[in-house]
């Protein structure tokens, strides 16, 4: 018996698949516990539907994260950093400071676990280049100035 998988099962298959099961495993174990459902016509246009429904979703996700990544590498964002005699700097930003300066600065709510920054912060005077994953597939860059308090 035909059986497309509604949840991942261990040794059968990952949810959406069409497996080839016997009568008896479909009826006593697949069936009563709602792993999955028989195979015919009216649920394989179900499970087409759905599958152009997700790719449809990924899609506007895709297009939606770059448009934000252009919207982004546009942008500038400043930020004060504490330095002494010198020009020597005390402490670094962080990627919490980055986003609560965006969202108060070019009114933007950026993710601080998503970025990129190297170990330790920002932790000298200038322009800097932050990346941020808006999706697997796209990546954006910030551009952080950081000044002297």
């Amino acid at each position: 018996m035909k059986v497309i998988l509604l949840q991942d099962v261990k040794s059968l298959g990952k949810e959406g698949d069409i497996v080839n099961v016997s009568d008896g495993y479909a009826r006593n174990m697949i069936l009563p516990k709602k792993l999955g459902v028989e195979a015919n016509n009216k649920n394989m246009n179900d499970l087409k539907l759905k599958k152009r429904h997700e790719e449809k979703v990924a899609q506007e996700n895709l297009d939606n994260a770059k448009a934000l990544a252009e919207e982004v590498g546009s942008k500038e964002v400043v930020v004060t950093l504490k330095t002494g005699e010198g020009g020597r700097t005390f402490g670094s930003i962080s990627a919490k400071e980055i986003a609560t300066a965006a969202k108060e600065q070019i009114d933007m709510e950026l993710d601080k676990k998503k970025m990129q920054l190297p170990d330790g912060g920002l932790k000298t005077l200038g322009v800097h280049e932050v990346k941020i994953k808006f999706h697997p597939k796209v990546t954006g860059t910030l551009k952080v100035k950081v000044t002297e308090e």
